[in-house]
């Protein structure tokens, strides 16, 4: 007579009889950081147009004025001035979930509390890529198009968007479009933004993932063998640290951050970059994202999330791109 086993389940009072286990770990695989939905101030939006003015300062001039001259002639101080916009957008994500699953023991586990926390993830995630993408705005009118906000790629670009005043689009030193990405190159670009606005300070560059490597390999020589900066070594614990979160120029301390990859413009070369001035950026809600649960028709529960939103970008020259390596 056979020994019962754990492997064969063919025989009664065998391994038929074993117990599985089954734990409720659940591993969902998939980038969830939203550095700019998170890192931009929120405002409160009134209208589905959000609008704002822009401003520039006469260029600074060296003109003596005579002993008893009088004033002869007035400018007008608000001449330069403009007016920017952006439509709102809405972002929805739906969920259902049967009666019988939502009763059910379940490993994850599978019921509407759960339903709902991953709608969530997913409606931040898309709100994210929205925000970085270079799709135009556009106002709902009832025969299909809707309401549709611009995001970072469109409006930090030198030609545009094109009801933008020249004055007031971002400069095209602020952006690195071609050619190969070094120090140097960064450097001019955070120097060009400094001229915009006189300030640099305060900058953050969300980083995708092969531009984070390569500014992390600024501290190397050519050949990536040779350092030619200090790096930080904890002797205790062996660890180095070659990962560089702050970059100091000669215009300001730069803050580097991760870019979700796939909320990201170019999800294939990985090089993009946006060198954003936070104190001239924000994010203009008209609906706060809000959870809503539908009665139950007999189906099971139901509901969705949504928000109603849009970029507001206060000067286009104070914030810079980066679209490519080499």
């Amino acid at each position: 007579m056979a020994f019962s086993n754990t492997y064969d389940t063919t025989n009664t009072g065998s391994a038929v009889s074993n117990r599985e286990h089954l734990t409720d770990d659940l591993t969902i695989f998939a980038p969830e950081d939203t550095p700019i939905l998170s890192s931009l101030p929120k405002k409160k939006a009134s209208a589905t147009k959000v609008e704002w003015t822009v401003d520039l300062l006469d260029a600074p001039r060296n003109e003596p004025v005579g002993e008893g001259e009088d004033v002869t002639s007035f400018s007008d101080k608000f001449e330069g001035r403009a007016r920017l916009d952006n439509r709102v957008q809405t972002f929805r994500r739906d969920w259902k979930v049967s009666k019988i699953q939502d009763a059910i023991s379940s490993i994850g586990p599978a019921n509407s509390v759960q339903a709902q926390k991953k709608c969530l993830r997913e409606i931040k995630r898309d709100i994210e890529l929205t925000l970085m993408d270079n799709g135009a705005k556009a106002t709902e009118d009832g025969a299909g198009t809707k309401n549709q906000m611009s995001g970072l790629d469109t409006w930090i670009d030198s030609a545009g968007p094109a009801d933008v005043p020249s004055s007031f689009r971002t400069p095209a030193g602020n952006i690195h479009a071609s050619g190969t990405f070094t120090e140097t190159v960064l450097n001019n670009m955070i120097t060009s933004v400094y001229r915009v606005n006189g300030e640099s300070n305060g900058l953050t560059l969300v980083a995708d993932t092969e531009l984070r490597r390569k500014i992390s390999d600024f501290q190397y020589l050519g050949d990536q063998t040779s350092i030619v900066r200090n790096v930080n070594y904890d002797g205790g614990s062996g660890e180095v640290t070659l990962s560089v979160e702050l970059y100091r120029s000669h215009h300001g301390v730069i803050s580097i951050v991760n870019m979700n990859p796939v909320c990201a413009p170019d999800t294939t070369n990985k090089d993009y970059g946006y060198l954003l001035n936070l104190d001239y950026a924000c994010i203009y809600e008209l609906l706060p994202l809000m959870s809503y649960q539908l009665e139950d028709e007999g189906g099971g529960k139901r509901g969705y999330m949504d928000s109603t939103l849009t970029l507001g970008i206060k000067h286009p020259g104070a914030h810079g791109k980066i679209t490519t390596l080499s």
